[in-house]
């Protein structure tokens, strides 16, 4: 059986261990798991419990929380884009004064890191301007 190619999976597994790495060992990087993958009515009807259970459309892939700061990370492929329900939930926490950031690479993440004040022990490399 082949892998199938997974992207941006196989981008959040290499930032999130690039940011435990990274960050003070109290620091938390959590993955909130917010859609299901599972198509038909077993799929709809696990859809359904979990909002109901307080899943958020939108929400980011990944929380940082650490030293009193908190951040959210959308991970992307090279070409992947936000959705509305995405864009919706980053303009919503932007506006309530917390971090928020599109990153497609360890080295974007890092680059949150810095953007956004977090103490990091590892320096980002430089990254153009988007």
């Amino acid at each position: 059986m082949n892998r199938r190619s997974t992207p941006e999976a196989d981008a959040q597994r290499a930032i999130v261990q690039a940011l435990r790495f990274a960050l003070p060992h109290d620091a938390i990087v959590h993955h909130c798991a917010n859609e299901v993958t599972e198509s038909g009515s077993r799929g709809q009807i696990r859809q359904s419990i979990l909002v109901g259970m307080g899943v958020h459309a939108g929400f980011a892939d990944l929380i940082v929380i650490s030293s009193g700061r908190v951040l959210f990370l959308e991970v992307k492929s090279k070409t992947g884009r936000l959705r509305k329900s995405q864009e919706v939930f980053r303009d919503t926490v932007c506006a309530q004064d917390f971090g928020w950031a599109l990153v497609r690479s360890v080295d974007d993440a890092l680059g949150a890191l810095a953007d956004h004040g977090f103490t990091s022990r590892v320096r980002p490399a430089r990254r153009a301007a988007s």
